[in-house]
């Protein structure tokens, strides 16, 4: 088993946006801002490679194909996700397997690029995995999320049959499992990969950064709040439990950690 962070760009965001009802006064210990609450954010994905034959890639960033819709988050230092897989000694052809955490541009505009007038789809011989609840949202968005989602990131994929739906708890390979989480947005896949000496847990916006390890620190971007709430709880405590390694895919600091319990607080194994 090999796998390597990828951080394909960073972004900025409202800090009052991504920790919801919790003042600065208190985030602003945790995590770094700007004098009018500006936060960095990273856009992170993450390949792996079993000793099976797969070559799986977790989310893929924002993408090039939006920049007049997405002005507003000032992304930089995008990279060429083609030319870094390349320098890893991986052909976007060799990649069998894209995960998708969720349809939201930020996660997978890479999936899909324009050929002259056409979009085709980045990696075209992989399985892209999505939940069922997902690719159902991201078709038929509620008012909050509608903006969040762009069909041409994903349908050219579904167009050349490469799109396989789960509804349910799912073995990719021996080494890679997807299981389901809600309340950012409905069907969040969270996959949990054995390297042999430890679990990563790819956490996409369950737990979007080290900061959010607080089970009542929920972004102002998630649908269903409470749920929210209870779907970061089972997270922790199984990686707490476990000992796993949990990925935080927008922390521009911390790419990942262990996490320990004290009483009803969780916190990163580092401090």
């Amino acid at each position: 088993m090999k796998y390597t962070i990828i951080d394909t760009g960073y972004f900025y965001a409202d800090g009052g946006a991504m920790f919801g009802a919790i003042p600065k006064t208190a985030w602003r210990r945790r995590y770094p801002s700007s004098k009018s609450n500006i936060c960095v954010l990273a856009t992170r994905s993450l390949l792996v490679e079993t000793d099976d034959g797969h070559i799986l890639l977790v989310d893929n960033g924002a993408g090039t194909k939006q920049p007049d819709a997405l002005r507003h988050y000032c992304f930089f230092d995008c990279v060429d996700l083609e030319e870094e897989l390349l320098k890893r000694g991986v052909r976007p052809e060799a990649i069998t397997d894209v995960i998708l955490t969720h349809l939201h541009f930020d996660h997978c505009g890479y999936t899909t690029r324009r050929v002259e007038e056409s979009l085709q789809p980045t990696f075209p011989n992989a399985t892209h995995w999505v939940s069922r609840k997902q690719w159902n949202n991201c078709l038929h968005p509620n008012p909050l999320e509608e903006d969040s989602y762009f069909t041409e990131n994903i349908q050219p994929v579904a167009d050349a049959g490469l799109l396989r739906l789960i509804d349910e708890e799912t073995e990719v390979c021996p080494s890679v499992l997807l299981k389901l989480y809600d309340g950012h947005t409905p069907g969040q896949i969270v996959p949990y990969i054995q390297t042999g000496e430890e679990v990563l847990v790819f956490a996409g916006d369950v737990i979007p950064i080290a900061a959010s390890l607080s089970p009542k620190w929920i972004s102002a971007y998630d649908t269903h709040p409470l749920t929210s709430y209870y779907e970061k709880v089972r997270l922790l405590d199984e990686a707490v439990r476990e000992r796993q390694t949990i990925i935080f895919c927008h922390d521009a600091y911390t790419p990942m950690s262990q996490v320990k319990k004290a009483g009803k607080f969780y916190t990163k194994c580092n401090g």
